[in-house]
């Protein structure tokens, strides 16, 4: 879907559901990524993740519309358009929309590199997850040297 599909998307939606029109634009945001959506109070536009339109019948992404529409249309009706207010709850209930965007599962998988360093007197094993500069740094137990012994990957 591009972004001009996007803006009639909402354009209908606001219109169908709302029985308003939408006169701002709305966008697809990539950088977006643990939200669905997001209504600019400042500029009234609603910028979207593309990661939330699965492709064929677009059941959360027309969620998420619905969602940022009920915080576009209480703000230029003059109330508060938070999600704690009775207002905007009664609102996206009328209008079937989500209350939350669901959860993107990442197609990478996020590993960090874990050190393992040991002191060369008493033992001590230090786990860092940053690299540690063993010429400045000693054991804080004994004061005596630290040697890098590990090198591994950790699954977050």
């Amino acid at each position: 879907m591009t972004n001009t599909e996007l803006q009639h998307l909402v354009e209908q939606i606001s219109i169908q559901f709302f029985s308003r029109p939408f006169t701002h634009r709305a966008y697809f945001n990539p950088r977006l990524r643990t939200t669905g959506g997001r209504y600019h109070l400042d500029s009234h536009d609603i910028d979207i993740n593309p990661k939330m339109d699965d492709g064929q019948s677009h059941d959360v992404l027309i969620g998420i519309i619905k969602h940022e529409l009920c915080h576009y249309h209480l703000n230029l009706a003059g109330f508060s358009g938070r999600h704690n207010t009775p207002e905007f709850k009664q609102l996206l209930q009328a209008v079937g929309g989500s209350r939350y965007a669901p959860r993107i599962e990442s197609t990478t998988p996020s590993f960090h590199v874990k050190y393992l360093y040991r002191c060369t007197h008493c033992g001590l094993e230090y786990h860092r997850k940053r690299r540690i500069n063993v010429s400045k740094y000693v054991c804080g137990r004994c004061h005596s040297r630290l040697t890098l012994i590990d090198i591994g990957l950790e699954k977050q």
